[in-house]
């Protein structure tokens, strides 16, 4: 892990060894990252970096297994795809003045034999303290690859009081409880992008165990058309994830019925961008 810090703005730990995703991120000096308050998903390369605050989904695949289009033996993508695990080479560190920059790239081995290029570009802004991540990520193998990425922004949620609320124009009404839906945990998903609008917002909080800090998420939809959120608080778990996604909640089988599922040719590449900052 690598910190990554600006005059204002959270602390970061990068994680050279998996797509330098971010592992703890304090808040005030508290670690809003869920750590082991995640449930077991049986794969341990998922288990370290669903316990951090945010991590990568793609670029083969988003979500949960399905099995490989044309694979004899009954293969399936890896949950939430290939990229974590797979180290990255910086490229670029600056942490000299009031800002913090850095670049990387990961070359990324698909689970259906593919190759994919991510270019990874991490800034934070010193005088606002909002965190900006751009990503790029090019098919350099052969064959065609879907389209899909997913961004899983992850909080434990034992930091929340009944004040907690999420806040968006995506959202029914513009604002829900942190604590939708039924117990031990739910899940939704809706279209984040409304016409002429190049970036969706949500927002979390105000939470009172980081001094009232609310945490704003920004994200552009031209990549990333749809919110996903999901809670879990079957014990252990106790994590709320904020999280932006190319598309809505359905199978790979039904994306691609539909026409919803796009293909990266050979040499193409597809951009998308992240911001966040506690107010």
């Amino acid at each position: 892990m690598k910190i990554f810090t600006a005059a204002l703005g959270p602390k970061l730990e990068l994680d050279e060894s998996s797509v330098l995703d971010i592992g703890k991120c304090f808040v005030h000096d508290t670690d809003i990252a869920p750590g082991r308050a995640i449930p077991d998903d049986g794969d341990s390369r998922i288990d370290h970096s669903l316990e951090g605050f945010l991590f990568t989904c793609g670029p083969d695949h988003i979500r949960h297994p399905e099995v490989i289009a044309g694979a004899a033996d009954g293969r399936k993508y890896p949950l939430h795809g290939s990229y974590s695990s797979h180290p990255a080479e910086i490229l670029f560190w600056d942490m000299q003045g009031e800002e913090a920059e850095c670049r990387a790239r990961v070359p990324v081995q698909t689970a259906d034999g593919g190759e994919a290029l991510l270019e990874r570009h991490w800034r934070i802004d010193g005088a606002t303290g909002e965190v900006c991540l751009q990503d790029k990520v090019t098919n350099t193998g052969t064959r065609p690859m879907a389209r899909v990425h997913m961004y899983h922004m992850n909080i434990g949620a034992w930091l929340f009081d009944d004040g907690v609320h999420l806040t968006g124009a995506m959202l029914d009404g513009g604002q829900l409880r942190w604590d939708f839906g039924p117990e031990p945990g739910s899940v939704f998903c809706v279209p984040a992008s409304r016409e002429g609008d190049e970036w969706a917002e949500v927002a979390l909080g105000p939470i009172a165990s980081l001094g009232g800090s609310t945490l704003k998420v920004r994200f552009k939809t031209e990549g990333l058309p749809y919110l996903q959120v999901w809670r879990n608080q079957k014990a252990p778990a106790h994590v709320l994830g904020i999280e932006p996604v190319s598309h809505r909640l359905a199978s790979r089988e039904e994306l691609a019925k539909t026409g919803e599922l796009q293909w990266l040719q050979p040499g193409e590449s597809a951009d998308y961008a992240l911001r966040f900052a506690f107010v």
